[in-house]
């Protein structure tokens, strides 16, 4: 059984993580179509859009079309800007979609992933 000491120092060290925060991509490599979101921990994105994707009930209807119809071998996902950051507590939020309207001015076939 964990002590309470050591619990205390997981829960501190998971609270002062600094994950890699961005702007995350999935592009359809047949259509160009690429869906644009946030994210305050992209490892963790990437894992559950997909999940949602292979369950077939992502929100974003286009997005999930493309995947029926192309499998997850027909997208490329990426991190297209990484947030750099300090405090892991902050909200980062306005930040990031500041980078995104970034992103989404450079690439006329990108739109947000959520509406």
């Amino acid at each position: 059984m964990m002590n309470i000491k050591r619990k205390k120092q997981l829960l501190e060290e998971y609270k002062n993580r600094k994950p890699e925060m961005g702007v995350v991509s999935f592009r359809c490599t047949a259509t160009g179509e690429a869906f644009l979101g946030i994210a305050k921990d992209t490892r963790a994105v990437f894992n559950s859009t997909r999940c949602k994707l292979s369950a077939n009930g992502h929100p974003n209807q286009r997005l999930q079309e493309l995947w029926d119809h192309y499998g997850e071998s027909g997208f490329e996902l990426s991190v297209l800007k990484v947030l750099k950051y300090e405090d892991p507590q902050a909200d980062h939020t306005d930040e990031l979609e500041a980078l995104r309207e970034q992103c989404l001015a450079q690439d006329k076939q990108a739109r947000r992933i959520w509406r």
